[in-house]
């Protein structure tokens, strides 16, 4: 079932937010989606984002300043919820790097968040084959931001036969490592680090030997980037193994949607000629 929850004229285009029952997280489901006119009519490639700690399926259409590339381009932008709502999960609450708004796009295992947080399967799988059967979509691509950026890379890196080209701005690449990955992981997954690895941009790229086009923008400024991204952590493994992984770094700029913004059309323009 899809519910319309509203829609907004854009460029041309449509904006919407829906709901949808949703098998993997045992539940309802937020998404937005912004249709360009050509959607109306004919096939269009779609590009994933997966947002950030505390975010919603809202915050990257009204902030990024997506739509009038998305609109010229004819590419379908999708942006999911970043975690199931209202399940009533004792400590869903508890901290802002935890629980709701706050999956890390895993597939949990540990009780409660078990039955619900299979954010995995849910961008990986249940969601594209979900949306191709009710909207004209083609060739699809994912990118997202800080812990969003961490999704998009790791689902991205695992099924790219599904995902095109990947990009992200400022990802946490080693959340093994971070204080907000290693103690949500922790929670979803239980404390035996070895089962956090396939969850671990870093720990992937060990074992990679090719990737898709992966693009990444970083601001110099970021307050995270150090202790919490670990960027440096990823461009290592980049080097060692001769990884085609593009990663552009920014003076002054910081973590915000301010930084989002400045650069979203060339993530735009970078996933589109992969996806023609």
């Amino acid at each position: 079932m899809l519910t319309l929850r509203s829609e907004h004229r854009c460029f041309s285009g449509s904006l919407r937010f829906y709901t949808h029952e949703s098998k993997s997280c045992n539940g309802p489901m937020n998404f937005s989606i912004f249709l360009p006119s050509k959607a109306q009519k004919q096939q269009c490639p779609a590009l994933y984002f997966l947002a950030g700690l505390s975010s919603s399926d809202e915050n990257f259409m009204m902030k990024a300043g997506a739509l009038r590339v998305a609109e010229e381009l004819g590419l379908i932008l999708v942006a999911p919820d970043t975690s199931p709502r209202n399940r009533h999960i004792e400590r869903d609450n508890e901290h802002w790097t935890f629980g709701e708004g706050a999956s890390f796009y895993v597939n949990a295992t540990q009780s409660p968040w078990s039955t619900s947080y299979n954010m995995y399967d849910y961008i990986a799988f249940e969601l594209p084959d979900f949306l191709s059967k009710n909207f004209l979509i083609g060739k699809k691509s994912l990118m997202g931001h800080s812990m969003g950026g961490h999704g998009a890379l790791v689902i991205g890196l695992r099924n790219p036969d599904v995902f095109l080209s990947l990009s992200a701005f400022a990802p946490i690449c080693a959340p093994m490592r971070s204080p907000w990955g290693s103690y949500a992981l922790s929670l979803y997954l239980g404390n035996e680090s070895s089962e956090w690895e396939s969850y671990d941009t870093v720990e992937i790229l060990k074992k990679t030997p090719k990737t898709q086009p992966i693009l990444i923008d970083q601001g110099e400024a970021d307050p995270f980037l150090e202790e919490q991204l670990r960027l440096d952590d990823l461009a290592h493994v980049a080097r060692e193994n001769n990884l085609a992984i593009e990663i552009r770094k920014h003076a002054g700029y910081d973590h915000s949607y301010y930084f989002v913004s400045t650069f979203i059309e060339s993530h735009l323009r970078f996933h589109y000629k992969y996806s023609i």
